[in-house]
């Protein structure tokens, strides 16, 4: 199960904090981290990104900037994560040849879209949240079939339903708080 870390800054308590948990997720042997600070001037996005790269990185963590595909290549961060219908990623391919990208989708229509574009993986939901009101697991069923595409489980995805995202065929699972607890962990 690969496991796929959005940053929220504000929820973890500013960007001390939030580090800590970035060092933290490391530590578990995260797959992906999401620098999803978006409110961060260039300048602050960029120094963020640089003091997380630096952290420890035992399993070799790849990290993505959301929507900043000039902060993600400064920094020498691995991709960048896109929302739908954002800068398609073939385009982006050509400054940044060997960038990972991910895409934000929440219908089979956007799934095929990041696909065709040339998308590394996406992230699917929200599957449990009600905000928006969630597509449910079988919508994710449906949409880890219908793209080869590697697709990750996203919103409101707990340490209880993370067996039931896998089942439904998801690659793995992604978000805030799941990554942002005191005392959880996701093995």
């Amino acid at each position: 199960m690969l496991r796929y870390y959005i940053t929220d800054r504000h929820a973890a308590g500013g960007i001390e904090p939030l580090l800590r948990f970035i060092a933290r997720a490391l530590s578990d042997g995260v797959d992906y981290i999401q620098l999803r600070e978006k409110d961060l001037s260039a300048r602050e996005l960029l120094s963020l990104t640089r003091c997380a790269l630096a952290l420890p990185n035992p399993a070799g963590a790849k990290f993505l900037v959301n929507s900043r595909a000039d902060i993600a290549l400064a920094a020498g961060a691995h991709g960048v994560h896109l929302p739908a219908f954002s800068i398609a990623p073939h385009d982006l391919r050509r400054i940044g040849q060997d960038l990972l990208i991910a895409v934000s989708t929440h219908s089979i229509d956007e799934l095929q879209r990041a696909q065709n574009e040339g998308a590394d993986f996406a992230v699917f939901g929200p599957v449990f949240s009600r905000k928006p009101e969630p597509v449910g697991i079988e919508a994710l069923r449906a949409a880890a079939r219908a793209v080869p595409l590697p697709v990750f489980a996203l919103g409101g995805v707990t340490l209880d339903n993370t067996t039931e995202c896998m089942a439904a065929g998801a690659a793995g699972i992604a978000g805030i708080s799941l990554f942002q607890r005191e005392s959880e962990q996701l093995d």
